[in-house]
């Protein structure tokens, strides 16, 4: 049994191999992308709404809310690349109901480029709240000696996320197929949604993980007023 995609070779020509990962993986960006236009396309104001518009809102105030419960202010900001995170593990998750599909975030090379995403990200949107500069000194606070700790900091939780998000997909994955090889006709369906839970709690783990480090890198420091003494009455 082939647990990760990266073994499913669709075509091969010399070392250039299109494994399930790249198929799978351009198809969800084509389905998200499909979606989107055709559920925004014409979007009404008033009370007569469709099944995928009022379904579209729901998820789009849920993720935004919960951004805004992790600390950032301003959700509206985040929400693209934020929301963009959680729908794409979560619906990579949801697919595997399908026959012959396997989620491409079974695979270390997908889940490492999406911890990258949010290792580019992190200082991307702390140097656009902060500046440079602010942001930039953040790394030697409260002292110059903190610098190579933080810089390896933001290096380790990087890989921390690839292998976690790896780690728990493939657990299940491994899971399933070892019960499906011992029994394979009482726990299939069983197993398939518990399959749909496991994803879906990954897609909103990783999701509030980089809204955590994104709002730790945009926090912006504020200094206390200085409190005057009254005067002296004599």
């Amino acid at each position: 049994m082939k647990l990760s995609p990266d073994e499913i070779i669709f075509w091969q020509y010399g070392f250039i191999k299109l494994n399930a990962t790249i198929v799978f993986t351009w198809a969800l960006m084509l389905l998200l992308t499909v979606s989107a236009i055709v559920i925004t396309r014409n979007l009404a104001t008033d009370h007569k709404r469709s099944r995928w518009q009022n379904l579209l809102e729901i998820v789009v105030t849920a993720i935004e809310k919960q951004i805004e419960e992790v600390g950032l202010s301003q959700p509206r900001k985040y929400l693209g690349f934020l929301g963009t995170l959680f729908l794409y593990v979560g619906v990579a998750s949801l697919c595997t109901v399908i026959p012959g599909y396997k989620p491409p975030t079974g695979s270390l090379s997908t889940t490492a480029a999406l911890a990258l995403c949010v290792f580019v990200a992190v200082p991307s949107f702390g140097i656009k709240e902060q500046g440079p500069g602010g942001y930039l000194k953040s790394y030697m606070e409260p002292t110059c000696i903190m610098l190579p700790f933080n810089i390896i900091s933001e290096l380790t939780r990087t890989l921390a996320l690839a292998v976690r998000l790896f780690g728990n997909i493939m657990s299940g994955e491994m899971i399933m197929g070892i019960l499906l090889s011992i029994t394979p006709y009482i726990f299939p369906i069983v197993m398939t949604l518990l399959g749909l839970l496991t994803g879906m709690v990954q897609a909103y783990i990783f999701s509030i993980l980089a809204a955590v480090y994104i709002a730790a890198a945009t926090r912006v420091k504020t200094t206390k007023p200085k409190t005057q003494l009254p005067a002296n009455p004599l």
